[in-house]
């Protein structure tokens, strides 16, 4: 006797009967239902602001010189981004050129701060003599704002490159190292004594054990160092910052142009909010059990 589809002690094939498909489908499609909701959110909230801003001006609270209307920044904006009156953008560079060159000392020195830091950080969270000695270092760099040494790396390197790379290094290397040694003694006992229970050296306990554990803080303390950069990179490229953002803006700031001020600033802003999304997925990629349960 064959069983038919429906009759008692018999499951429905998946996509039939208790209607498996639709419900997978319906839950597939929560994510993109929320997207939109929290999308439409923000766009919403941004219009608010833009109508507010724009009041602001209307009524004439600023003169139109310190505080420019959503529509004048938004010249700025294209202006910067095109060729006009056989000017290419502002000061002969785009504002995507202008971006790009800040993005890549960004990179280059959370690279190099990141490079250094680990590994200092695995030291001082493993080894008490050299936490005693570097940790006070550490904190005293974290607390210089980037003004105050820059003129003396200006001293020691020159106006060129060099001296805006090692800003940014300095002042990303301390919340890595950080992040790293404070991750690293928050492993679990438990994790580091099974390791030595089977066998496993100082060295391998570090590599193998330690490390993959505190990898999620890392990267959570290189996202912030990335954060910190960006704030900092204005303060590099203010001597013979062009091409470069920060630059860009101190060019404008001398000529009064606060429109350009505003634009060069939402550029910043908006770059910095794609770069932090960027590090989410990475994140995401290379420690996906955290957050979980």
């Amino acid at each position: 006797m064959t069983l038919l589809d429906g009759a008692p002690g018999t499951a429905a094939p998946a996509g039939h009967g208790s209607g498996g498909a639709p419900a997978r489908t319906a839950a597939g499609a929560r994510p993109w239902a929320r997207f939109l909701q929290w999308t439409a959110l923000r766009l919403l909230a941004l219009a608010v602001l833009v109508a507010v801003w724009q009041t602001v001006v209307a009524a004439g609270v600023w003169p139109r010189v310190l505080v420019p209307a959503p529509a004048d920044v938004w010249r700025a904006l294209v202006r910067a981004s095109t060729v006009h009156d056989g000017t290419r953008g502002v000061s002969g560079h785009l504002l995507v050129e202008h971006l790009a060159v800040s993005l890549r000392r960004i990179a280059l020195g959370t690279g190099y701060a990141t490079l250094v830091g680990v590994p200092l950080g695995l030291l001082i969270g493993v080894v008490r003599p050299l936490a005693v000695v570097l940790e006070p270092a550490v904190t005293f760099l974290r607390t210089l704002p980037p003004l105050a040494y820059l003129s003396l790396l200006v001293i020691w390197f020159g106006i060129d490159e060099s001296p805006k790379i090692w800003l940014l290094v300095i002042a990303a290397l301390p919340p890595i190292t950080a992040a790293t040694a404070a991750a690293v003694r928050g492993v679990p006992g438990d994790l580091v004594e099974a390791a030595r229970a089977l066998g496993a050296g100082p060295l391998s306990v570090l590599l193998s054990v330690r490390l993959p554990a505190a990898l999620p803080e890392i990267l959570t303390g290189v996202r912030i160092a990335v954060g910190i950069a960006y704030t900092s990179v204005v303060a590099a490229e203010t001597i013979n910052g062009v091409p470069g953002i920060g630059g860009m803006i101190r060019d404008a700031q001398r000529y009064n142009q606060t429109d350009l001020v505003i634009a060069g600033l939402l550029a910043i802003g908006l770059s910095g909010i794609l770069l932090d999304a960027l590090f989410r997925g990475v994140e995401k990629a290379a420690v996906p059990w955290r957050g979980r349960a």
